[in-house]
């Protein structure tokens, strides 16, 4: 069980919100995104945190191969799912971008969007697209 309960927001509908990943996860992070070999840095912290959509999310955007962003994006929004459910997500109701913990997800959700356009998958575009407003009809930025 998670430490995070699921709320009723004002609306009505849950909101989920996701831990805050650790500060030594952000630790680690701001090093691999400062260094000087990027892509390795944050792959292997992505091999160390594989459950983290924030290394998914930040691993994807800065690959120059559009399958391999399309991949990693995936399984960010796949390991975010998981995330999710644990904390008491029941497949409908707000996960926000207001809420720092959601942001990797999301982040990973909009990204495999874009990829799955440039890659010729329309479907999976608007089937991301549309899940993201519902999600957080607010909307989550273009960039971060």
């Amino acid at each position: 069980m998670s430490d995070n309960p699921v709320s009723l927001s004002t609306g009505g509908l849950p909101e989920t919100k996701l831990p805050i990943p650790s500060p030594e996860f952000r630790h680690l992070l701001q090093g691999a995104l400062s260094s000087n070999d990027v892509i390795a840095r944050l792959s292997a912290l992505t091999a160390d945190h594989p459950r983290e959509s924030l290394a998914w999310a930040e691993l994807a955007e800065r690959v120059d191969d559009e399958i391999t962003r399309y991949a990693f994006f995936r399984v960010g929004y796949h390991r975010g799912l998981d995330a999710l459910r644990a904390n008491g997500w029941r497949g409908s109701g707000y996960v926000r971008w207001s809420h720092e913990g959601n942001r990797g997800f999301l982040r990973c959700l909009l990204g495999l969007s874009h990829s799955a356009g440039r890659i010729g998958e329309h479907d999976e575009e608007e089937r991301c697209r549309l899940f993201l407003l519902q999600l957080d009809p607010r909307g989550v930025p273009e960039s971060t």
